[in-house]
């Protein structure tokens, strides 16, 4: 009897040893790029996926538009390699008229809008109103905004819709590759326009809230397979798991409103 309880408990140990062989054997990178404003909920999330899986997510980050190094086009242009990328909607849609992302492959991840913060301890303006936010923007000395999605939306439509592009071609300070939040908490602009899951994370700063309903702007994030992708049903799975109503708690957490899937598409 012992020696069939042995037996059997090194036949077990080596069915155990010979599956997680199998499985470190097919584990795999994933290489994901992703912009701003889902980077808080996505470093909690890939850990967690990683842990799961037994894969391991490459990760980098960048701005979803513009020319600065490390924004996603210019990685794309450099012909840098993904799996998934992960950014603004009118980015995603960029890199798709480009034949970088396979068609039809989208996924909307989150909803986000766009918030303001200034200095913890420094005075809070308002921007509750349509005109309290034209009143704050005209007083503030200096104004940093993102040159990604959020930025190119405040500096090419709403500083003229309400009349006050004149002044922040003075005070305006277009940030590149570095968050808003940052360039407020020290000091190096009085207040800062961003994402609001790119600015509640900071300890030095004080959020002062969201802008008004009637001129904000709601952002979807998106999620697009790469074109030559080496995994991309890894992808996939990963992207089942960001959008899984399991993980929905976490990505509110950070100040972003999940997409439910049965209204978004997906990957395919």
């Amino acid at each position: 009897m012992r020696f069939t309880s042995t037996l059997t408990r090194r036949v077990i140990g080596g069915l155990l040893l010979a599956l997680l062989t199998a499985q470190a054997a097919l584990a795999a990178d994933i290489r994901v790029v992703t912009s701003g404003a889902f980077t808080e909920a996505y470093k909690k999330l890939v850990p967690l996926f990683e842990a799961a899986t037994g894969h391991r997510v490459i990760s980098s980050y960048g701005a979803s538009i513009g020319n600065a190094p490390d924004s996603i086009p210019s990685r794309f242009a450099r012909g840098e390699s993904f799996d998934m990328v992960i950014l603004s909607e009118g980015g995603l849609e960029a890199l798709m008229k480009d034949g970088k992302l396979v068609p039809g492959s989208r996924v909307d991840i989150v909803r986000s809008q766009i918030g303001a913060a200034v200095r913890k301890g420094t005075p809070k303006p308002d921007i509750s109103t349509v005109a309290a936010l034209k009143q704050t923007l005209l007083n503030a000395s200096s104004v940093a905004y993102s040159a990604s999605a959020s930025g190119t939306y405040l500096s090419t439509e709403l500083f003229a819709k309400l009349g006050v592009q004149e002044r922040l071609a003075q005070t305006g300070k277009k940030i590149l590759s570095e968050r808003v939040g940052a360039v407020v908490a020290r000091g190096d602009a009085e207040l800062g326009f961003q994402q609001v899951s790119e600015l509640i994370y900071f300890k030095e700063l004080d959020f002062i809230g969201t802008l008004p309903d009637e001129v904000q702007q709601t952002i979807f994030f998106s999620a697009g397979l790469v074109q030559g992708a080496q995994q991309p049903e890894l992808a996939r799975q990963l992207l089942r798991f960001l959008t899984s109503p399991a993980v929905a708690e976490t990505v509110r957490a950070t100040g972003l409103d999940p997409v439910a899937q049965g209204t978004a598409g997906a990957a395919k």
